[in-house]
C-alpha cells in the first residue's frame, strides 16, 4: 500500500463540494463531486416524478463535474431537450459555486415510460434529441457550446460521447443519485486522458487501468452520506496513490432577482405588459428555477395599469 495513497484530513468536506484528483503516477486527471442538502433543494423545489428527479440529479452532479476546472469567473450551461417526455432540461453552474436546474415534462408520458420494472434513463425520457453544454465567458468573451446526440440511459454516457466527438478527450463519467433517510442526494465521478507527448509517449495502458478501476463504482458509493471523499478515493486507487487537491464549496442558488425580472419585462411592449396584468394589478413572474414569484407594478416597468 502506497503511504501517499489517502490523504486522511478528515475535516475536508465530503458533502456540496467538488474536487479534483491526480494519480501522480499516471497521465490521468480526475473531478469528484458530492451533493447532499444542493441536491435536495433543487429536486425538491418542483413536484419531479422520481425518475425525472433522478435525470436532473444526474445533470446537476454533472454541471459541477464539468463546470468544475472551469479556470475563469463564468457559468457553465448543460441542457437536453427531445421529443420524450421531458421536453427540456437546464443546469446553471456558476463559477462561484452556485447551482440551480430545471426540468420541463409531461406527467401523463413520464408515467406510462415508467411503467415496468426498469426506471426510465435519459434516453427513454427525453427521447430523439440533442445534449448541449454551453461556456459563458460574460459578456466581453462570447460563449462557446457544443452538442452530441442523446444516447444511453445515464447522461453519463451522453457526456462522455460529447467529450470523445466534440474535444477528442477521452473521458469516463459515473453519476449517482438517490433518496437516503427522505432526501436527495448526488455525486459523481469523472476521469480524463491527458494528451500523450514525447515524454509520456503511449498512454493507451495507462488509460485502458484508470478506466477499469472507475468501472467499478457503484452509484450507492457516491450517494452514500457515511462514506468521505478521501475514503471513496482510496477505495478505488488505494494501489496507485491519490492525491486529492482542495475541494470547492456548491450551494444551491438561483440567479433571478426583482431587478432581472423588471428588467425582463421592460423589454415588452406597453401593449404586451398590459395583457400581463392580474386582477389585483399587478404583474407576477414565477421563476421556473426555484419557483419564488415576483410582484411587479406596471407604472415601475413604464406600462400603464
Amino acid at each position: 500500500m502506497r503511504a501517499n495513497a489517502y490523504l486522511s484530513d478528515m475535516t475536508f468536506p465530503h458533502d456540496d463540494m467538488t474536487a479534483q484528483f491526480l494519480l501522480p503516477d499516471r497521465p490521468v486527471v480526475g473531478r469528484l463531486v458530492r451533493l447532499g442538502d444542493t441536491a435536495d433543494e433543487v429536486l425538491s423545489r418542483h413536484a419531479y416524478p422520481e425518475p425525472v428527479a433522478n435525470l436532473l440529479g444526474e445533470a446537476l452532479a454533472l454541471a459541477a463535474l464539468v463546470g468544475g476546472s472551469l479556470k475563469f469567473d463564468g457559468r457553465l450551461i448543460v441542457q437536453a431537450q427531445g421529443d420524450g417526455p421531458v421536453s427540456y432540461l437546464v443546469v446553471d453552474y456558476d463559477t462561484d459555486g452556485s447551482l440551480r436546474g430545471y426540468c420541463k415534462f409531461d406527467p401523463d408520458r413520464v408515467a406510462a415510460a415508467s411503467q415496468g420494472f426498469v426506471r426510465p434513463g435519459a434516453e427513454a425520457l427525453l427521447g430523439q434529441g440533442a445534449f448541449v453544454m454551453t461556456v459563458d465567458r460574460g459578456e466581453d468573451m462570447g460563449r462557446t457550446q457544443g452538442a452530441a446526440p442523446i444516447q444511453g440511459e445515464t447522461l453519463a454516457l451522453c457526456a462522455e460521447t460529447y467529450f470523445n466527438q466534440s474535444e477528442q478527450l477521452p473521458t469516463r463519467v459515473v453519476l449517482g443519485v438517490a433518496k437516503v433517510d427522505g432526501k436527495w442526494r448526488a455525486g459523481g465521478v469523472m476521469i480524463q486522458l491527458i494528451a500523450p507527448d514525447d515524454l509520456r509517449g503511449s498512454t493507451e495502458e495507462a488509460w485502458d487501468h484508470a478506466r477499469a478501476i472507475v468501472n467499478t463504482l457503484a452509484e450507492d458509493e457516491l450517494t452514500d452520506p457515511k462514506l468521505s471523499t478521501e475514503a471513496l478515493l482510496f477505495r478505488l486507487f488505494h494501489e496507485d496513490g491519490v492525491r486529492l487537491l482542495p475541494g470547492k464549496p456548491l450551494a444551491a442558488q438561483c440567479r433571478c432577482s426583482q431587478e432581472r425580472v423588471e428588467g425582463m419585462i421592460r423589454s415588452f411592449e406597453p401593449t404586451a405588459v398590459a395583457e400581463m396584468v392580474e386582477p389585483d394589478g399587478q404583474v407576477h413572474v414565477t421563476c421556473e428555477f426555484c419557483s419564488r414569484t415576483y410582484q411587479v407594478s406596471p407604472t415601475e416597468v413604464g406600462a400603464s395599469a
